[in-house]
């Protein structure tokens, strides 16, 4: 008998819900959520190795990427970036716009006969992003068409050397990455960085630029926070909508909650809907985890897969009815609203409170409106971020 799937809407074939702690060869796989965060909390004993971390040459850069780096590095660039993100800075200097974009949006939706959803979540998504980071030298749909084709990349396995591909493939790796790069650089990052360079302004950008980066380190970072941000902001708003669209009880909860409340709803949702769907460490200093009655001893070069979709529907963790969406849901002490989706330890998201608001800004206005799904989103799956990406998903809206 199949297991009941619950709420969620996103099912990846072939993924498996157990062992909790479960070792195959040089990988351990964690899905248990205690044991995720001694292994995301582990300082100075593992790096990053996510999001093909490991295939970046080192030396090429004056400074290495903030998703990329680990220890006093990382430390010192999360200290100083952190205020662009902090929730009460957010709150402030981006609400307005957040509204603004939100409210143009829906407009356009309503003077269409029919919508793409996440078409319309994209470009909104990159121009609120845009602005935190200082890319505001180009079009936005034009910018937010090209940070796409950054995921239009071959597969790969990080359990396998070079990654699992062929000689071809990372040929065509390289040409379907450097193109979309350069266009990138040329259209928006430099644009961006000539007009700080003569005009700072209160931005990522310019921060970077007083710290001494370069034009490729600014470019390296841009992408970064384009993929991250901008584009998994994206499936997130999609996915909530299509949450609420079928679910007629919890779409009147949140419209007729107070932002808290709507906020409580989303954090629930992505819980249960993770964007990426795996974090990757590999181990440098032997320790142990634990989980239950459970030991494992990582030993250095293992490689540490911790299943998100796994993590956030720990019993232990949070609670009964893990696959359902309960917002009054009562969770252990200390585990995040938003379970592991956005990472734990030093590589946590710092966008995690920017992803909500914006969220709650565009789905507030969208759903106060009558809307109907015309076609349901298809579910594809990308490697890069280890998540789903939902597409063609179709509404009208009046």
């Amino acid at each position: 008998m199949e297991p009941d799937p619950g709420h969620r809407k996103a099912h990846r074939p072939g993924e498996s819900a157990g062992p909790r702690i479960e070792r195959r060869g040089r990988t351990v796989r964690v899905r248990s959520l205690e044991a995720a965060r001694q292994v995301l909390r582990a300082r100075q004993r593992t790096t990053q190795a996510g999001f093909t971390a490991e295939s970046i040459p080192q030396g090429v850069l004056k400074h290495h990427p903030i998703l990329m780096s680990d220890g006093p590095l990382h430390d010192q660039q999360r200290t100083k970036v952190a205020r662009f993100f902090a929730p009460s800075v957010v709150r402030e200097r981006y609400t307005g716009l957040m509204e603004s974009c939100a409210e143009r949006i829906v407009a356009e939706a309503v003077s269409s006969p029919r919508c793409r959803l996440d078409d319309l979540a994209l470009f909104y998504s990159v121009e609120v992003t845009a602005q935190v980071v200082g890319l505001t030298g180009s079009d936005v749909r034009s910018m937010a068409r090209r940070l796409v084709t950054f995921f239009n990349q071959p597969p790969f396995d990080l359990d396998q050397p070079g990654l699992g591909r062929t000689r071809r493939q990372w040929m065509q790796a390289a040409v379907n990455g450097l193109v979309p790069l350069v266009r990138f650089y040329v259209a928006d990052v430099r644009p961006a960085v000539r007009a700080r360079r003569r005009e700072p302004a209160n931005d990522v950008i310019s921060h970077l630029i007083a710290e001494g980066y370069t034009d490729t380190d600014i470019l390296v970072e841009s992408v970064t926070y384009g993929t991250a941000g901008m584009v998994t902001t994206r499936e997130f708003i999609c996915m909530a909508a299509w949450h609420l669209l079928t679910d007629d009880s919890l779409r009147g909860r949140f419209l007729e909650g107070e932002q808290e409340e709507r906020l409580a709803i989303l954090n629930e949702v992505i819980r249960l809907e993770p964007v990426v769907g795996h974090l990757y460490r590999r181990v440098h200093e032997g320790f142990t985890i634990r989980d239950r009655d459970t030991q494992v001893a990582l030993e250095p070069g293992d490689l540490v897969d911790v299943h998100v979709r796994s993590t956030n529907t720990d019993l232990d963790a949070v609670g009964d009815q893990p696959l359902n969406v309960c917002p009054d849901r009562q969770r252990a002490r200390g585990v995040d609203p938003a379970g592991m989706t956005f990472g734990d330890g030093a590589h946590k998201c710092p966008g995690q409170p920017l992803a909500l608001l914006e969220a709650d800004a565009l789905l507030v206005r969208l759903l106060a409106r009558e809307v109907r799904i015309v076609r349901e989103p298809s579910i594809e799956w990308d490697d890069l971020i280890e998540g789903y990406m939902l597409r063609d998903f179709e509404l009208q809206v009046r």
